[in-house]
C-alpha cells in the first residue's frame, strides 16, 4: 500500500514538474529550463540531506552518477521526439516503453504478484495510453526517426528507474545528488556549447527572472518525485512503481485543465478512472 500511494503522489508531482518546465520553456527555451532545474533540484537535495540522511558508499554515487547520464540522455531524447511531434502520439508511446522496461526487468528479477495484480499492471497501462492520448485534428503519422527516438526515451526512462532500484537501501537521497550533480554538469555544458554557437531559438537566448523561478521550482518538483520515487521502491518493488510513475502525464493534464482551462477530453477522463481503478487493484495485490 505505501508504495503504491508513493508511486501515484510521484507521478503526480512528476507531471506537475512537466507543466511548470514547459510554461518556463515558452520563456527561456527548453535546454535553459533543464539546466537551471538540475542545479534547484540538487539545492532541494542539499537542503533534504541533514534531515533523510543517507550512506555515502562508492555504491550509491556510482549508480547514481550512472542514473545521471541516462536521465541526460532520456530528457535529449523526450524533447527532440516531441518538437517533431504529434506529441498526441509520442508521449503515451514513451510513457508506455518507460513502464514496460522496468516492468520487465522487475518480473524477470523476481517481482511476483497475485493474480488480480497482474490485471491491475494491465489495466495501468491501458490507463497510461488514454491519459496521455491527446486527441488533434489532422495529427500526422509520426515518421520513423520520431518513434525511434520516442521508444529510446521510454528505454532510458526505464533504465533510469533501474539504476535508481540498484541503489543501496541505506544511501538516502545521496544517489540522487550524484544523479543531479552530472546531469546539471551535462546540461550546463550543453548550453554553453549552445551559446557559443549561437544556436538558441529567438526569443529563447536570455534568461528571464519569470522563467528562471519557473524553471528552478520545475526541477524542485522533478527531484522531489525522485525522492519519492526511490523510497517507493525501496518500500515496494520496480514493476509496481515503474507502472504508476508511468502516469505521470495526468499531472501535468490536472494543472493545464485547472491553471491554463484546457479541456480534458473523455478519453482522458475514462484513463483516469482506470488509473484510479489500478491503483486500488494494486493495493489490495
Amino acid at each position: 500500500m505505501p508504495a503504491v500511494v508513493l508511486g501515484l503522489v510521484s507521478a503526480l508531482v512528476y507531471g506537475s514538474a512537466d507543466f511548470v518546465g514547459g510554461v518556463a520553456a515558452r520563456r527561456i527555451g527548453a535546454l535553459r529550463v533543464t539546466a537551471v532545474g538540475a542545479v534547484s533540484g540538487l539545492a532541494l537535495l542539499v537542503l533534504a540531506l541533514p534531515l533523510v540522511g543517507g550512506a555515502w558508499s562508492p555504491a550509491a554515487l556510482g549508480w547514481g552518477a550512472l542514473s545521471g547520464v541516462v536521465g541526460s540522455i532520456a530528457v535529449f531524447l523526450l524533447y527532440a521526439c516531441l518538437a517533431i511531434g504529434p506529441m498526441s502520439i509520442l508521449s503515451p508511446l514513451t510513457a508506455v516503453v518507460s513502464a514496460v522496461v522496468p516492468l520487465t526487468w522487475g518480473l524477470i528479477g523476481g517481482d511476483r504478484f497475485a493474480p488480480i495484480g497482474y490485471v491491475a499492471l494491465g489495466v495501468a497501462l491501458v490507463a497510461v495510453v488514454l491519459v496521455g492520448f491527446v486527441p488533434e485534428r489532422g495529427a500526422v503519422r509520426p515518421s520513423g526517426k520520431a518513434l525511434l527516438m520516442a521508444v529510446g526515451a521510454g528505454v532510458f526512462i526505464g533504465a533510469f528507474l533501474i539504476l535508481l532500484d540498484q541503489t543501496p537501501a541505506d544511501s538516502g537521497v545521496v544517489p540522487l545528488l550524484a544523479n543531479r550533480a552530472v546531469n546539471g554538469a551535462i546540461m550546463w555544458s550543453v548550453v554553453g556549447l549552445a551559446v557559443l554557437r549561437a544556436r538558441t531559438r529567438p526569443g529563447g537566448d536570455r534568461f528571464t527572472p519569470a522563467g528562471a523561478g519557473l524553471a528552478a521550482g520545475s526541477g524542485a518538483l522533478d527531484a522531489a518525485a525522485n525522492v519519492l520515487i526511490l523510497i517507493g521502491l525501496r518500500a515496494g518493488d520496480l514493476a509496481t512503481m515503474s507502472v504508476l510513475v508511468a502516469l505521470y502525464p495526468a499531472g501535468t493534464i490536472l494543472l493545464a485543465a485547472i491553471v491554463l482551462r484546457e479541456r480534458i477530453a473523455p478519453v482522458q477522463w475514462i484513463g483516469l478512472a482506470l488509473a484510479v481503478g489500478a491503483a486500488g487493484m494494486l493495493a489490495a495485490a
